[in-house]
């Protein structure tokens, strides 16, 4: 397991110790239910939600009034932060998928604090780059790339994001129903399980009750890369 609370790749894990006490003294805790929407797509609103014990689901509106889950974030994440950065309506609505222990920060706060911690300041602008980057990819891919390789790309992307490696491979501890990873990859669940079915038998990705675990990081680095 991980040497922290957070999970790699996010905000409360890259950062140093010294940032990571003056971030989490900030702000006001609080403990949301689920489903809980924290942040709702079109609000304008600033405050940026700090996930210290979390897990959540961001979803966007799509013209049939459904909403498509894009991405998840959990213990350890900062959302918001595009809005506190731009001062633009939020993008995307983010709901909890469990009972978790949040912290509101204004703006303000965020401000002051990045001013006192560039460093801090430099591994957000590095996460805020990689989910822009991930967003744009997923639009290319959606349009250009077969089912296995779009499913082989998000899967090593939460991997590489927020698993931890024990001896059989990267384990990430997120549920994500077939449901939502379809929609994730942009196919029909029906797709999604055969794409699935056929890492399985590679031996490259075994599934459980709340967990996926990778167990050939290679081969799907490979599967994810394949042209």
């Amino acid at each position: 397991m991980t040497d922290t609370p957070w999970l790699p790749g996010t905000l409360l894990r890259r950062i140093d110790e010294t940032s990571r006490r003056a971030l989490l003294r900030l702000g006001v805790e609080r403990t949301a239910a689920a489903p809980r929407v924290l942040l709702r797509e079109g609000v304008r609103e600033s405050h940026v939600i700090l996930l210290d014990d979390a897990l959540a689901k961001v979803t966007v509106a799509m013209t049939d009034g459904r909403q498509a889950l894009i991405d998840v974030r959990v213990s350890g994440d900062i959302i918001g932060e595009m809005s506190a950065l731009n001062g633009e309506p939020r993008s995307a609505t983010v709901t909890t998928c469990r009972t978790s222990k949040i912290r509101i920060i204004q703006r303000s706060e965020l401000r002051a604090f990045l001013r006192g911690h560039p460093d801090a300041a430099m591994e957000l602008a590095g996460i805020v780059a990689n989910r822009l980057r991930t967003a744009n990819r997923r639009r290319v891919d959606f349009a250009a790339h077969p089912v296995k390789i779009r499913l082989a790309r998000v899967l090593w992307e939460i991997a590489a994001a927020y698993g931890y490696r024990d001896r059989d491979g990267i384990v990430v501890d997120i549920h994500l129903t077939q449901d939502e990873l379809a929609t994730m990859c942009g196919v029909a669940e029906i797709t999604l399980q055969k794409a699935l079915r056929d890492l399985r038998t590679a031996g490259i990705l075994a599934t459980g009750y709340r967990r996926m675990l990778v167990r050939d990081a290679a081969a799907l680095q490979r599967c994810a890369d394949t042209p």
